[in-house]
């Protein structure tokens, strides 16, 4: 009798822990925790799964949770990876450490921000943009091309994150794969010449020009639409719309191969691609929804009035990965 109770008191144990560790999701993003936390939490409340996140911080953004995971490849902790560019979504499938996941939510999604195997998923988008100070800079002052930033008038007068982290590496990468590395090589070689000043981050590139230390900056529409509701002295710019057009970067969304909690895994990303999850993000960070009659607010651009860069997501991936020394190099 001892031994069937002491049987039946592990069979519980066991089943009670099997639950609890079922009932729970681990999700690692690169996205700002003001405007990815409130997100999980809603999906959280609303399903009764337990979310586990880990953030990045804003000085290693994009590498702190990817660079995590790569180290945890085979022992993974993490369900899902929220990425804020598919650059590091990419970089996982590369290595073999996500899988492919066809949500049924994303069907009318645009298939060039998707993955062809649905390692990776985009939603949400942002821009990178010019973001200037209407004090320092007249209204025909302010650049309509990244190559005007070459021009005397801004030599000292702009500024940039470091390129190893974050959109910044992506945007840099993304103009290697579009103008080749010769023409690439020439134009940052031209910013450091005209005296682009290095920010830590893209927030810090719109504190700067928000606090009038700098005329304008290169950062994420995020950023720059926040310094707007802070300050009507701000002002905002796409850049290259009569050229090459604007990089768009949409968030991505990844399953980890061999995912602890594959099904709540899977539940969340479904969460995450949803329209209310795009409408979400549009009034909190004024991001571009992918879905299309998705409400939102005013200030918010839509995606069908602009002109965006041709990038292959995939060859931006590759290139970054060769171009790390230049960036290190460059950033110093």
């Amino acid at each position: 009798m001892k031994s069937i109770f002491l049987a039946t008191l592990i069979l519980l144990t066991f089943l009670s822990c099997s639950k609890e560790k079922n009932n729970e999701v681990t999700v690692y993003t690169t996205v700002d925790q003001i405007f990815s936390e409130p997100i999980l939490k809603d999906f959280e409340k609303e399903t009764g799964i337990k979310v586990k996140a880990i953030y990045d911080t804003e000085e290693t953004k994009s590498t702190g949770v990817l660079n995590r995971i790569i180290a945890e490849k085979d022992n993974p902790h993490c369900d899902v990876f929220w990425s804020g560019d598919p650059i590091r979504a990419i970089v996982l499938k590369n290595r073999g450490i996500t899988m492919g996941y066809d949500s049924a939510v994303a069907q009318d999604i645009p298939q060039q921000f998707k993955d062809p195997a649905h390692h990776w998923i985009g939603f949400s988008a942002r821009a990178r943009v010019l973001v200037y100070n209407k004090k320092l800079l007249k209204a025909d002052e302010v650049p309509d091309s990244i190559f005007d930033l070459l021009e005397p008038q801004y030599k000292g007068k702009f500024a940039i994150a470091n390129p190893l982290f974050g959109t910044t590496s992506f945007h840099f990468a993304s103009l290697f794969s579009s103008l080749g590395d010769k023409k690439a090589k020439e134009l940052f070689a031209g910013f450091k010449k005209n005296g682009v000043l290095i920010a830590t981050s893209n927030g810090d590139v719109k504190k700067r020009v928000l606090n009038g230390e700098i005329a304008c900056g290169l950062t994420d529409t995020d950023d720059a639409f926040t310094a707007m509701e802070e300050s009507k002295d701000m002002g905002v710019v796409f850049l290259d719309q009569k050229g090459m057009g604007s990089l768009v970067m949409p968030n991505t969304v990844s399953l980890m191969k061999n995912a602890p909690h594959m099904s709540n895994g899977k539940r969340i990303i479904d969460y995450l691609l949803s329209k209310e999850s795009e409408r979400k993000l549009a009034i909190s960070s004024a991001q571009m929804p992918l879905h299309k009659g998705v409400k939102i607010p005013k200030n918010v651009p839509s995606l069908d009035n602009i002109v965006p860069m041709k990038v292959d997501y995939a060859q931006s991936a590759k290139k970054l990965e060769e171009i790390q020394g230049y960036l290190k190099t460059w950033g110093e």
